[in-house]
């Protein structure tokens, strides 16, 4: 069943999908894909966003897709923000996320608590925008 621009994501529902990307994640086909990616990245930040993340993302978007996401951009995104508003009150969907940013994160990244809404909605734009011919196509 879709999920209706007026339907808000559950604790329950976050936590559910957030387990189902770890575990696509982990399946040996993504691991070694992002350990090629890695190995040739290195620990260049730029080159994790533009090779390793869109990897990520392919998986998160698959797998929020059968859940009821639209799929693509804007489904990753309605997800997205659902979800960080869950962030703020729930520290273990925090610390699940966590565990899927650190596929692309650097461990020396900053954190952009402070950021408003709109300034986290305009990088993951620029990062889409970044990306996107890095992802596979879905035709």
């Amino acid at each position: 069943m879709p999920i209706s621009e007026t339907t808000s994501l559950s604790s329950e529902l976050a936590m559910d999908i957030l387990k189902k990307t770890l575990e696509e994640l982990k399946t040996p086909e993504i691991i070694k894909k992002l350990e090629e990616v890695k190995n040739n990245v290195g620990n260049e930040m730029l080159k994790m966003m533009q090779y390793v993340f869109p990897i990520v993302m392919q998986v998160e978007m698959d797998v929020i897709k059968h859940f009821g996401y639209p799929e693509g951009k804007d489904g990753m995104i309605k997800f997205s923000q659902s979800l960080r508003n869950l962030e703020r009150e729930d520290t273990e969907i925090c610390r699940l996320h966590s565990l899927i940013k650190a596929y692309y994160w650097s461990p020396v990244s900053v954190h952009t608590s402070n950021e408003s809404s709109e300034e986290k909605t305009a990088v993951v734009s620029e990062i889409w925008k970044l990306t996107k011919n890095h992802l596979p196509s879905n035709s």
